[in-house]
């Protein structure tokens, strides 16, 4: 890049090549950043946020209460988008910066794109220590911010303002990347920040992004069609990759053609809507039972666009022994996992693939019939769990109902963690493609109302509807100011059951004694005393409703969605009413014990382990 150039500082070059990058979103062109996430401290606010002030009307600043929450913002809003738009955080150093960890954590996990730039310490260290510097005595160079490294895709410290015209291509690259997408981190210490330096103008000049779409290899498709042909059972796990791919109506397709069942992991929840001939339901520990039984029937599983949590596997016990496995992936990674068949590339382009290389095979129509007599076994149990029985409070899946009542097909349902992501994957039908986010690659509790925040941002039609437990509320519910300041708004659901009381299960479920996990049996003089969720939502500035019985839910509901306001609504529910979804799941219950309940839960768990899958 020869010519002419222009001097600026490091940080204004970082907030006009944010400018410059555009991308395409449903045909139009649209900024690929469309904003920032930020609280100000003296590690951001005298250089780049000097730089984003300057430039308020092409990058909008959105004021956070918490950059944890900001940053779970940020993955929420890359979910809804598909990955097709990234958010920018921005913090000052310290605990600012390590604040974010877990938010990349989200992010990363879930294969989410979210840009972070965090305050460093001086480059020039002449001011050391300065104030919120954590001190390596043996290796000066450490700062908090080297805490990233686990969390991201690509993580730079910029010690001279040149470096950013190499660092922020690859940053796009990462997050743009189908295979490798996730966080990226930039930290920028102080006097770097605001140092000039001669920057060619052409590279702020304005980039059109569009997402590739890594094309299979034909050798690997035409293994796998072989592997399909030679199937008697096969079944397709729908992942959140489908999602990415923007691959629904080609997996829909693809099942339909070959008459092919179609189970669905908590990231891929909503790829096929529930009246698909083949849809046979939601897979695995938060899955339904006969969903299951259909997938350990299977002689071949198709994963598409899944990475192959535990969740989704039962621990490796869910699939049949000699069941094999193709993956269809756009990283190699997962596309390797368990000696799959790789089909590495595009989940979209993939399937077409692999649907030409199929044409005139189909499976056979007793087996294609799995799908719809599993779909007609879990609408009997979702019916039979949701219906009312005159008691109050309500079970999680009478409240999901009600909830999956007042919903259209253009309305977003969002929840995290604990036991509600289970419930929702199994009692919520899916009414519109692409609307549910159930985190649970992180199981980030406090994701639930930062996420709906961030969400809204993405949602230009429809309302946003989040479910939370009290547990979660109480991690992290600042955000709900920040939905009510930004006007993005969103339906809060609390659902208090008095505790962590999807963990008392397990606790308690595992042969241990229920201790530390519900309110009645906190240690301390005050274990009697009650959150006011009500108040304090209210003190945020939502409109809040306490509902009492299932007519004031349904008034609630009808009142959030005409409210010009977030709107958060708070309900007992019971603690220990829960859906199961029959499949294993793999704990660290102890071998030995005094406990003879601990004692008989491992011996359970040993005869669980004897059906897993070691590696094969």
């Amino acid at each position: 890049m020869g010519g002419e150039t222009v001097r600026i500082t490091t940080s204004e070059a970082i907030v006009r090549y944010l400018i410059a990058q555009r991308t395409v979103v449903d045909g139009q062109e649209v900024p690929l950043f469309p904003g920032v996430l930020a609280i100000f401290g003296h590690g951001n606010v005298t250089s780049l946020g000097h730089a984003l002030e300057s430039h308020r009307d092409e990058i909008p600043v959105w004021r956070g209460q918490n950059e944890q929450g900001m940053g779970l913002a940020a993955a929420g809003f890359a979910k809804a988008m598909r990955r097709r738009q990234v958010m920018v955080c921005s913090s000052s150093i310290g605990p600012g910066a390590t604040n974010f960890i877990t938010a990349a954590g989200v992010a990363m996990a879930n294969r989410l794109p979210v840009l972070f730039i965090s305050g460093d310490t001086f480059n020039s260290r002449l001011q050391d220590p300065v104030i919120q510097q954590v001190e390596h005595f043996g290796a000066p160079s450490t700062t908090v911010n080297d805490g990233f490294r686990p969390v991201v895709r690509y993580w730079d410290r910029i010690t001279h303002p040149a470096q950013l015209l190499s660092s922020l291509p690859q940053m796009v690259g990462t997050l743009l990347d189908p295979a490798d997408c996730g966080p990226v981190f930039l930290g920028l210490p102080q006097d770097v920040a605001a140092e000039s330096y001669d920057y060619p103008v052409e590279f702020f000049t304005t980039h059109v992004h569009r997402i590739s779409r890594p094309r299979p290899d034909f050798g690997q498709v035409e293994l796998a069609a072989e592997a399909i042909r030679n199937a008697e059972r096969p079944v397709i796990i729908s992942g959140g990759g489908v999602h990415y791919s923007l691959a629904e109506a080609e997996l829909g397709e693809i099942a339909e053609a070959l008459g092919i069942p179609v189970v669905e992991t908590v990231a891929g929840k909503s790829a096929l809507l529930p009246d698909h001939p083949c849809y046979a339901g939601p897979v695995g520990v938060a899955g339904a039972e006969a969903t299951n039984a259909v997938v350990r029937d299977a002689d071949l599983i198709i994963a598409v666009g899944t990475r192959l949590e535990d969740f989704t596997t039962g621990s490796w016990t869910a699939f049949a022994p000699d069941a094999r496995i193709v993956a269809l992936n756009a990283a190699r990674f997962d596309a390797l996992k368990h000696r799959a068949l790789p089909v590495i590339g595009d989940a979209r382009e993939s399937l077409v693939s692999l649907q030409k290389a199929l044409q005139g095979w189909t499976a056979e129509q007793d087996w294609t019939a799995r799908a719809s007599e599993a779909r007609a076994g879990l609408e009997a149990f979702v019916a039979g769990r949701a219906a009312p029985d005159g008691h109050w409070p309500p079970s999680y899946a009478q409240l999901i109902a009600e909830v999956h009542g007042s919903a259209t097909a253009e309305d977003y349902i969002l929840t995290a963690a604990g036991g509600l992501p289970g419930e929702v994957n199994v009692n919520w039908a899916s009414k519109g493609i692409a609307t549910v986010d159930t985190e649970y690659g992180f199981s980030c509790m406090g994701y639930e109302i930062a996420g709906a925040w961030g969400a809204a941002f993405a949602r230009t039609s429809g309302q946003v509807y989040a479910m939370v437990g009290d547990g979660s509320f109480l991690m992290l519910n600042s955000d709900i100011y920040s939905s009510v300041l930004s006007g993005k708004k969103f339906v809060l659901v609390v659902c208090d059951n008095e505790g962590y009381a999807v963990i008392e299960r397990l606790q308690v479920g595992q042969g241990g004694a229920s201790y530390n996990n519900m309110l009645s049996d906190a240690r301390g003089p005050g274990s009697s005393v009650r959150v006011d969720f009500h108040a304090h939502a209210q003190a945020l500035g939502a409109l809040t409703f306490t509902v009492e019985d299932m007519d004031e839910l349904r008034e609630a509901l009808a009142a959030a969605r005409t409210a010009d306001r977030t709107t958060v609504i708070v309900t007992k529910v019971r603690a220990s009413d829960w859906t199961l979804g029959g499949a294993f799941w793999e704990v660290g219950v102890p071998t030995t014990s005094d406990r003879p309940e601990v004692t008989a839960a491992r011996a359970a768990m040993d005869e669980g382990l004897a059906g897993q899958r070691r590696g094969i």
